[in-house]
């Protein structure tokens, strides 16, 4: 048996596998090549660190998918016969992900400029052109990927994205979701940098059904890429900057304990309890795609984080109040910051233009 790892490195089965009516423990496991983690074991078997492996490529957890003779990425149409993937991103250094296909392509014409990029990146192409699903655009070694709303769109993007990056046999690719939330007892404008993604019980796991069984994984980010988050964020004072606990939930209405939703079951001074007792778990700000993209990128040795702005203060409301022009301003904060890390771990000092 593999000696278990700490808490933050395991993946844990919750319901044992059946065979039959008789539980199998884990050291007759009935599958004959058995790699850990494996997902039909009773005992917690190791995953790889939070620390990307030494050889810096992009780990994957299948071992199936070494039998496959093409490995078609349907839903960002894209795959290892049809495209020479190697060649198309081999040398990406940084993806960033956010829900909005057009503030996807915002960011990527944005860091277009701040790379010094030949031309005005205003035709940048969306590389998945040919799915309606995910818009994917890229501004050197700067990949830019839309991911929908909620965990089930960014856990199927993350799939097949952790696919094209192995693939291409990408090195030391650090990925951050940049996006828009509510926020808890800040200012709104504020920008998060999460250190841990919490479920709705605050608790730091993302939990997956896996034929039948509740598979939970760790949603811890890596502590040293949010510290340097936040020195950039040093060199850009027109804005607050934490880190905090970010909330993910399942829904935005009841799952975050809105009052304005087509059903509510609750009274106002029940929300406002469980919001204060999120506050005082260290949680300051909500989304709905945190869990899932921590425990996907955990288990592959991918250095992420997530950095998003907050919209309002949720303990004083639950409908979004600001202006258009206000929300624009607040959206394009996350963007500056990363560009900002970007641009010094590139060696080309901070980032100075604002964006669009």
């Amino acid at each position: 048996m593999s000696k278990s790892l700490p808490g933050a490195e395991r993946q844990l089965v919750q319901t044992p596998h059946r065979a039959g009516s008789s539980l199998v423990p884990a050291a007759l496991c009935p599958i004959s090549a058995c790699p850990p983690p494996c997902g039909h074991c009773l005992v917690p078997q190791p995953i790889s660190s939070l620390s990307p492996p030494r050889s810096g490529l992009v780990l994957v957890k299948n071992p199936h998918l070494d039998l496959m003779e093409e490995d078609i990425l349907y839903h960002l149409d894209l795959g290892t016969k049809t495209h020479n993937l190697p060649a198309m991103f081999g040398d990406i250094k940084f993806v960033c992900v956010g829900g909005s296909p057009n503030r996807m392509r915002a960011f990527a014409q944005f860091m277009h400029r701040e790379l010094g990029l030949a031309g005005d990146g205003e035709d940048v192409a969306d590389i998945c052109a040919g799915s309606d699903r995910y818009a994917m655009y890229r501004a050197g070694p700067v990949l830019s990927i839309s991911h929908g709303m909620g965990i089930p769109s960014i856990s199927i993007m993350l799939h097949e994205l952790i696919k094209l990056l192995h693939h291409a046999k990408c090195r030391d690719v650090t990925i951050i979701r940049i996006g828009t939330s509510g926020g808890l007892g800040i200012k709104a404008g504020s920008v998060v940098i999460t250190d841990t993604a919490v479920d709705s019980s605050f608790q730091p796991r993302f939990e997956q059904v896996v034929l039948g069984d509740v598979v939970v994984r760790s949603t811890e980010l890596d502590k040293d890429l949010a510290e340097e988050l936040l020195a950039c964020s040093r060199e850009i004072p027109d804005f607050p900057t934490l880190i905090g606990h970010t909330m993910c939930t399942y829904d935005f209405y009841e799952g975050q304990g809105r009052l304005d939703g087509a059903l509510c079951s609750f009274s106002s001074e029940k929300k406002l309890e469980y919001l204060r007792r999120a506050y005082d778990a260290g949680v300051r700000n909500i989304e709905m795609e945190s869990t899932a993209f921590a425990a996907l990128c955990g288990l592959c040795g991918l250095k992420a984080a997530v950095v998003c702005v907050t919209l309002l203060d949720r303990l004083e409301g639950d409908q979004i109040r600001a202006s258009h022009e206000v929300l624009w301003e607040y959206q394009q904060r996350p963007q500056r910051l990363i560009a900002a890390l970007i641009r010094k771990r590139l060696g080309l000092g901070p980032a100075l233009l604002p964006a669009d």
